[in-house]
């Protein structure tokens, strides 16, 4: 019976795979190169998962040494609940992209119900408010454009995501949704969300022990994002001993990229990624740097699946 339970897990995210399929009119995320290593970056349902608290700090340096290229940070920090079930945690996030910055700051939490002995399917739900400015003052000679005209714009919204996630011990697969609500409406008004705007990611990985000490993963995350074809990245990991990582990935028509991630002790550990762009855009952007630090407090629960 919990065997059919699993199963039937798996084809209902599979079913929400075919989301990706529809057109996407909420503006792009932000990406990160390694996202598999601490899933409630990209998805809400994966807090608490690691089975104890977990803090990650992710640092982004975009196509480094191009004035007013993007830079971001973010901080994601979830726990379980004692009675195993229930996760929660808050995800804090600063971009800048030349004259524009973007800061959100949002609350995460998830229901984790079990699916057999060593798998779980998560559901996940995140509320966050977001700001975006641009000063346009900063433009220097530009009287043709209005916004310029304006020096400055402020905006601050509301906004929600939701996610999936499906673990095993040797298999992984989530969907999230995330812009999901509408940008401007009255607290009177029939909120009315529409699914075709919404952001889908699709992210699944397998892990393979090829030894006692070798554990080989490949991973593959599906985006759609506004105005932009399906893109996805295609990921390979190696780790050995359970203290190093190093790996390779593909995103499509944009970069291939290099990761190595180095567990300093138990709990802290510490990556780096460089990603190398590729086709149209090695003709005008460089490369991009990454670093990631991330510690895993001392207690764990029993029964738990890991991720790691």
């Amino acid at each position: 019976m919990k065997k059919a339970v699993s199963h039937i897990a798996i084809v209902v995210i599979c079913i929400c795979c075919v989301l990706a399929s529809k057109s996407a009119m909420a503006q792009q995320n932000v990406q990160y190169t390694q996202y598999m290593y601490d899933g409630s970056l990209i998805n809400p349902a994966y807090v608490g998962a690691d089975e104890a608290l977990s803090m990650t700090l992710v640092h982004r340096d975009q196509w480094n040494g191009l004035d007013g290229a993007p830079q971001s940070q973010t901080f994601s920090a979830h726990t379980l609940f004692k009675k195993k079930q229930f996760g929660t945690g808050i995800i804090i996030h600063r971009e800048s992209i030349g004259i524009h910055q973007r800061f959100n700051a949002g609350a995460n939490f998830a229901y984790h119900l079990p699916t057999g002995k060593y798998s779980y399917l998560s559901f996940g739900m995140q509320a966050a408010a977001f700001n975006r400015r641009s000063d346009y003052l900063a433009v220097q000679g530009n009287t043709a454009d209005p916004s310029a005209a304006n020096g400055d714009f402020n905006e601050t919204y509301f906004d929600a995501s939701f996610g999936l996630y499906f673990r095993s011990r040797k298999f992984h697969m989530g969907y999230s949704a995330s812009e999901i609500l509408p940008r401007n409406y009255a607290l009177g008004d029939t909120l009315n969300v529409n699914s075709d705007n919404f952001n889908h990611l699709v992210f699944t990985k397998l892990i393979l022990p090829l030894s006692r000490s070798v554990d080989l993963t490949p991973s593959v995350l599906l985006k759609y994002y506004a105005g932009a074809p399906l893109s996805y990245d295609i990921n390979l990991n190696t780790t050995i001993h359970e203290v190093v990582s190093f790996g390779v990935s593909y995103r499509k028509d944009e970069s291939v990229d290099f990761l190595v991630r180095l567990n300093i002790t138990p709990q802290f550990q510490v990556g780096y990624a460089y990603d190398n762009p590729i086709g149209t855009v090695a003709e005008f952007a460089r490369a991009s740097n990454e670093l990631m630090l991330r510690y895993l407090f001392k207690f764990k629960y029993d029964k738990v699946v890991s991720p790691r």
